[in-house]
């Protein structure tokens, strides 16, 4: 039993298949990007790739994910020349991240939407759903509007 994360093949216990995926990426893979918000689903701050698609994964067993591509935001920029994702770019350059709790979920969210080609207003509507406590999100709307062509 695998799942490929971020490019590399993880055996996957028997004892995990059960858990939440976040427990199994920070306890088991040791990838600590990925943070606890909430538990429930609610925050978004858990938010990584499964296929392509942003997943909550504090609600997403770990079995569900065997044989399916999972990237988290230390896997996000593969490929990329200069290590970053254009959205990790237009977060740097936003000064987007204070606290930076909720970061690698906003920016797995954003990628996921343009991954999947959503207009401007998808892609909004999709951070709509991630929480920020410590108020970036007028910086978060500045670096979307950069990536979406638009400031």
């Amino acid at each position: 039993m695998t799942v490929r994360l971020n490019q590399t093949n993880i055996a996957v216990p028997q004892d995990w298949l059960e858990e939440p995926l976040l427990w199994f990426l920070r306890d088991h893979a040791g990838l600590r990007a990925t943070r606890f918000g909430c538990g429930v689903g609610v925050c978004g701050a858990c938010v990584v790739h499964v296929d392509r698609t942003a997943m909550r994964s504090c609600q997403v067993p770990v079995r569900d994910v065997l044989g399916r591509h999972v990237v988290t935001l230390e896997g996000l920029a593969a490929g990329q020349p200069d290590g970053l994702h254009p959205v990790q770019r237009a977060w740097i350059e936003a000064a987007v991240p204070q606290c930076g709790y909720c970061q690698s979920g906003q920016i797995m969210t954003a990628a996921a939407a343009l991954i999947q080609g959503q207009p401007p207003a998808g892609v909004r509507a999709a951070m709509d759903q991630v929480m920020c406590r410590c108020g970036t999100q007028p910086r978060i709307a500045r670096a979307l509007a950069r990536l979406l062509g638009e400031g």
